[in-house]
């Protein structure tokens, strides 16, 4: 169809381009193309008002393509040409304005179906008869646009923009252009300036909203697409999605419930949306509104399994009724193997390993490499034998390729059962193999910041109330993730997302910080400053605050004592030596590289020896969790963090600390095969209190 359109328009069929494009839209009508394609028909026909309606209806439906606003800010110059030469035309034009425009239009739609050479000729024809007009210098602009060249773009269309300030097409076109380039703030003012002009100009409000979320300022956002998403005319499903996931970013899950309940009516199955409101009815502890909702959904829709999963997570593994949620999800998807999943779960929180084998052995018959089930079965297996669990893995890992996901998670399983066959020279010798494999994708050590002879400011004058500011950090095989588990479902101002895909760009994820700080290229007051500037993105205020860093130096303490003498930090540790063997195994939560071993153990032991510093000398406010003994035990961290924060904090519900991992002293079994690693450890842990042996 769009090519029918297409080649419509290219022959000047304009009424058989607009029926064509009026039959996509009644086969489509909640589509986004097909309102595309109606509105450069209704452009090409004549009908302004209609085309601008389309492409206004296109955007509603789709508020993130770019390339529809893109599209828009064609129609709005072409719009103003085929009415006729408007005033604004310059007086130099002596030929025919409507032959002017007439280019212009032509190049627009060249610039609508993406023929940029076309657009180009297009242009060059207008600017013989007005080389001088903004317009043409808009055209040019817009095609240096869209082939990439921001810079020249900025530069045509700022020119244009000199010669008509209140020239609504080259404005629009502008605003594109500081886009391309990065500068938010100036695109922001442009697209404000036209909509106070044009204030119900619906998909000029979404983009403005997107420019203002993309500086941090989601609140804002919402306030600009709230009159879109409570008006009906307006408010599409992907809209209502899109403004109620910024008023989650913006801690206004009240706002976006009515919206997201809206979106969840009309695309149940939408898993944005699903996920968004999962969050919303969390945020606000709706958990009868979640259930009855979801219960309503999978009556019409009983094999949509994201509905499944998200019903299920409402309830507790062990908890009642369950058996009968799993029974109806494999009564309606018989053979499902999430459903099995969540079966396999549910018997083994249950403590049935009879029941929940045969149900491994039912999902693996269907799904040979899976995981899940695999692991369930290799760890029965070990229980009873494991150096047949050693042979078991060893022949899933002759039918595996080499570059698979499956085959990473077999080789680290083998060293778990060579760990427990009793042969840990084996055991090193496959993790440290992974480790090597995988080095070229993970993060490099930090490079440590030099000692330094200069004494430590003195700590500023606390403020009166002072912000209650936390800041938490574990060396990689700490445990310090089992932390975040019991901050995270408890505190709403605790964030890990430096952790995540989107982490906040401030010097306290910058690598680089510590050696700035020490060589005196970075003060203080920046990385206070870098840090501060991103709390609102980050949904979080000062004046209460647990932020969980990557990284540590005792660089950063200048900075505490000078900008943040009333905040804290919160350190985690273990016996070093369980340290490096927990981060070799399972890795850490910033994927720190391990090249060798000894490597490892030299980076470990000098940032630890800064934590004993900071404690011995206590350099800062500061609370030392030790968690050796404790870091699967639920109740006993939850009284730890209690009690480091001087706030009760809820308990968790089971099974969210993971499964487990090697139990404190397990390095012991690792004394003589990584002996020369554990001596360069053993003074740092000496000094933290932990024996020899």
């Amino acid at each position: 169809m769009q090519e029918q359109i297409y080649e419509a328009l290219r022959r000047g069929a304009h009424d058989q381009a607009l029926a064509l494009a009026r039959d996509a839209v009644a086969a489509d009508p909640q589509g986004a193309r097909p309102q595309l394609w109606l509105a450069m028909a209704s452009r090409a026909a004549g009908l302004d008002d209609d085309a601008m309606a389309a492409i206004d209806r296109a955007i509603a439906r789709a508020p993130d393509d770019a390339d529809l606003h893109f599209h828009r800010a064609g129609l709005l110059l072409g719009r103003s040409d085929v009415d006729g030469a408007q005033s604004a035309l310059s007086a130099s034009v002596t030929l025919d304005p409507n032959l002017f425009g007439a280019y212009i239009l032509q190049a627009q739609l060249a610039l609508g179906r993406g023929d940029l050479d076309e657009a180009e000729r297009q242009g060059r024809l207008a600017a013989r008869l007005a080389p001088e007009h903004p317009w043409s210098r808009t055209i040019d602009g817009m095609v240096a646009l869209r082939r990439g060249r921001h810079d020249d773009a900025l530069a045509l269309l700022s020119q244009a923009a000199a010669q008509a300030p209140d020239d609504a097409q080259v404005m629009h076109a502008l605003g594109f252009a500081y886009l391309g380039t990065g500068h938010l703030a100036f695109a922001e003012q442009a697209f404000r300036k036209l909509l106070d002009r044009s204030p119900d100009a619906a998909a000029l409000r979404t983009l403005l909203a997107q420019v203002v979320r993309g500086q941090g300022r989601s609140g804002e956002a919402v306030d600009l697409l709230q009159p879109l998403a409570d008006a009906p005319d307006t408010a599409s499903p992907a809209l209502l999605r899109h403004a109620g996931g910024l008023a989650l970013e913006a801690g206004r899950q009240a706002q976006a419930l009515p919206w997201l309940r809206a979106a969840f009516a009309a695309e149940p199955e939408d898993p944005v949306v699903l996920g968004l409101l999962m969050e919303a009815w969390g945020r606000e502890q709706r958990v009868d509104e979640a259930s009855d909702t979801l219960e309503a959904a999978l009556a019409t829709s009983p094999q949509a399994e994201r509905l499944w999963r998200a019903r299920l997570s409402l309830e507790r593994v062990d908890g009642e009724g369950v058996d009968g949620l799993i029974g109806r999800w494999q009564s309606a998807m018989p053979g499902h193997v999430p459903a099995l999943e969540a079966e396999l779960e549910r018997r083994s929180v249950l403590g049935d390993p009879a029941a929940a084998e045969a149900v491994a052995r039912e999902i693996v018959a269907r799904q040979p490499l899976h995981l899940g089930a695999q692991g369930y079965l290799i760890d029965r297996l070990a229980s009873r034998d494991a150096d047949a669990a050693v042979a078991y893995v060893e022949g899933l890992l002759a039918t595996t390729g080499e570059a698979t996901g499956e085959r990473r998670v077999l080789r680290h399983w083998l060293g778990l059962a060579q760990d427990r066959a009793g042969h840990p020279a084996r055991a090193v010798e496959t993790w440290l193999a992974i480790a090597t494999d995988e080095a070229a994708q993970r993060l490099p050590l930090l490079d440590p910041s030099p000692p330094s002879p200069r004494p430590l400011p003195p700590l500023a004058e606390v403020a009166v109330p002072a912000p209650a500011t936390v800041f938490l950090y574990g060396p990689p095989g700490s445990r310090v993730e089992q932390l975040a588990v019991v901050l995270r479902g408890a505190v709403p101002a605790f964030r890990d997302d430096r952790f995540g895909p989107n982490p906040p760009p401030d010097a306290l994820q910058n690598y680089n910080t510590p050696r700035q700080l020490a060589s005196g290229e970075l003060a203080t007051g920046d990385v206070a400053d870098s840090w501060r500037a991103h709390l609102a993105a980050r949904g979080l205020d000062e004046r209460e605050t647990i932020d969980w860093l990557p990284w540590w130096d005792n660089s950063l303490l200048p900075v505490l004592r000078e900008r943040f003498p009333h905040a804290s930090v919160l350190l985690a540790l273990r016996d070093p030596r369980d340290m490096l063997l927990d981060w070799l195994v399972y890795g850490a939560p910033a994927p720190l590289r391990i090249t060798s071993l000894k490597a490892a153990a030299g980076w470990l032991s000098i940032g630890l020896n800064q934590l004993a510093q900071l404690h011995e000398d206590d350099l800062f406010a500061h609370h030392l969790l030790k968690l050796d003994g404790i870091e699967a035990d639920a109740p006993a961290l939850v009284a730890a963090v209690s009690e480091a924060l001087r706030t009760p904090l809820p308990a968790l519900p089971p099974g969210v600390l993971g499964p487990p991992r090697f139990p404190s002293g397990h390095w012991r079994r690792y004394a003589e095969a990584l002996a020369e690693p554990f001596a360069m450890l053993r003074p740092v842990a000496r000094r933290l209190g932990y024996p020899d042996a």
